[in-house]
């Protein structure tokens, strides 16, 4: 039998009427709205002694254990260990707390010292949490012994409970066990269907994902959003947009977080008319351009080659985070402005905000399109120095690489890979060994594809730029047997792929073969 909650509790109009008679309670209730705040009452309650009551310590607790920035856990927790004996409030509000905070282990922590010292038993609102507080800390194994508990104790029936469970089963890879709790769920509750739609997307399982939604009784505005979202982050670029327009026709309203989505969506398919469809309904409808949405309408336009457009809203826009500049720098980088990037990453280095990692990739990708091997060097100098705190990572090494491979200055190539702290990955060993081609240095291209296949034997760039060099050179025996290496093996070098947008709709193209059904009517205008 599942425990009953105790008769003696207080009524709601026994609470109000106690807190109405209690000015600092009152205060708590109706103005405080921070912690600075909390603290100035909480002090008073403690000069008067009306701390010792239940009710006004669970009052303190309950604001000190939001989520940040309003609460503050660690205070929260220093509240509850002077609670004596604390009530079932008390014990499911700080485990709450726990369960959404940076430390979510001492959620789990405080659930079991609740079952083996206190004298108050759990019930259905504790165990969502710390279903929660398994999820994030990645336990779904132990969170999957507590499941056990609550079938015993006949608690199964409960929304938030199964809901809390199913989370925890799909968040982490447990499908067999979540899809089982998802069948047996005779209630067509659309939290845990958008629970199945968000972890299967998160799991690459997109396809599995997106028939869930198809056949969903009912959809809410998070259905919308996880399933655009999961698109998205599966590189379903198309298929966002798709449903994007569909969710249009439902009048279903975007989330900020779905509008970042299909920005970058754009971005990627170079759909710049419906980028800009979707930058105007951001204005439209004054949702808040913040840094994540700055950067996302940046990152959107130069990826689809209208940096002017992203520099009007770099310079409009006031909240400009280091993103945003690092978005900027990359962008006129890539899109033939070079000289602007660098003139933007020194701009960038007398404001308040420090460069990081991602800021150098930028400048050097600048310096690299533009043949400023000298100056790259000195920016990858200023991150061997340290000077900002930033180690220097593997795609640093791949942009000097290639800045010194395409200028012909093999040697220093070579030498910079010798160095690394890391293993080279593909990327840099297939830069060196387009650079050998490039300059005619068979050995140290020879060098290069040897340690490109041992990382990936079905790459097929390593075979093809191989056979080319020696054929280039005149080694026709040596291309041939690189070609029937190809065949033997069964590799196949990978088709080139472009897009096309006609009338607001973006159709993709293979080499030698066509992906789109309108093929022949797309053909014949171009």
């Amino acid at each position: 039998m599942p425990p009953s909650v105790c008769s003696s509790n207080p009524s709601s109009t026994s609470i109000s009427k106690f807190i109405s008679e209690q000015p600092y309670l009152h205060m708590l209730e109706t103005k405080c709205r921070t912690m600075t705040d909390l603290k100035k009452i909480h002090t008073h309650l403690i000069k008067s002694g009306v701390i010792k009551d239940k009710i006004a310590a669970s009052r303190v607790l309950a604001f000190s254990a939001k989520s940040p920035p309003i609460g503050d856990i660690n205070y929260a927790n220093l509240v509850f260990t002077q609670i004596e004996n604390p009530n079932l409030f008390s014990w499911n509000t700080i485990i709450r707390g726990f369960s959404e905070s940076s430390t979510p282990q001492y959620a789990i922590h405080l659930f079991i010292e609740m079952l083996n010292t206190s004298q108050v038993e759990p019930f259905l609102l504790t165990y969502p949490s710390v279903f929660k507080a398994y999820a994030r800390r990645g336990l779904a194994k132990d969170g999957a012994q507590l499941h056990g508990r609550i079938i015993k104790l006949g608690l199964g029936f409960d929304t938030f409970i199964r809901n809390a469970l199913l989370h925890m089963y799909v968040s982490r890879g447990f499908l067999v066990e979540a899809r089982k709790l998802f069948d047996e769920d005779e209630a067509e509750d659309v939290v845990s269907w958008n629970s199945m739609i968000m972890g299967l997307a998160k799991l690459g399982e997109i396809d599995y994902s997106w028939r869930l939604f198809s056949k969903m009784p009912t959809r809410n505005d998070i259905s919308w959003n996880s399933m655009i979202s999961g698109f998205v982050r599966n590189g379903k670029w198309t298929e966002a947009l798709n449903l994007f327009s569909t969710m249009q026709k439902e009048k279903i309203k975007p989330s900020e977080f779905t509008l970042v989505s299909l920005l970058n969506a754009c971005g990627h398919l170079g759909a710049l008319e419906q980028g800009n469809w979707i930058y105007n309904y951001v204005k439209r409808n004054n949702v808040e351009l913040n840094v994540i949405v700055v950067t996302a309408i940046i990152d959107m336009y130069c990826k689809c080659a209208n940096v002017e457009m992203a520099w009007q809203v770099f310079e409009r826009v006031p909240n400009k985070g280091l993103s945003s500049w690092n978005s900027m720098i990359l962008g006129l980088a890539t899109n033939g402005f070079e000289d602007e990037a660098i003139k933007l990453f020194a701009r960038l280095q007398c404001t308040n905000l420090k460069p990081d990692s991602v800021s150098f990739i930028g400048v050097l990708t600048a310096c690299n399109h533009s043949g400023l091997v000298d100056k790259a060097k000195d920016y990858f100098q200023l991150l061997m120095d340290k000077e900002y705190g930033i180690e220097p990572s593997i795609k640093h090494y791949g942009c000097m690489v290639d800045i010194l491979g395409r200028a012909g200055q093999l040697e220093e190539a070579e030498e910079i890979i010798t160095s690394m702290k890391m293993e080279p990955d593909a990327v840099i060993w297939g830069s060196l060994l387009s650079a050998c081609r490039s300059h005619g240095n068979i050995a140290l291209a020879r060098w290069s594809a040897e340690h490109l296949l041992e990382l990936d034997p079905n790459e097929s760039s390593g075979y093809v730029l191989m056979a080319n060099m020696y054929a280039a050179s005149g080694q026709f025996e040596e291309a041939m047997d690189e070609r029937i290496s190809m065949k033997e093996k069964h590799i196949e070098k990978e088709q080139g792929c472009s897009s096309v947008q006609v009338n607001g709709e973006v159709h993709e193209f293979a080499s030698g073969r066509k992906l789109d059904s309108e093929f022949n009517d797309i053909h014949y205008i171009l």
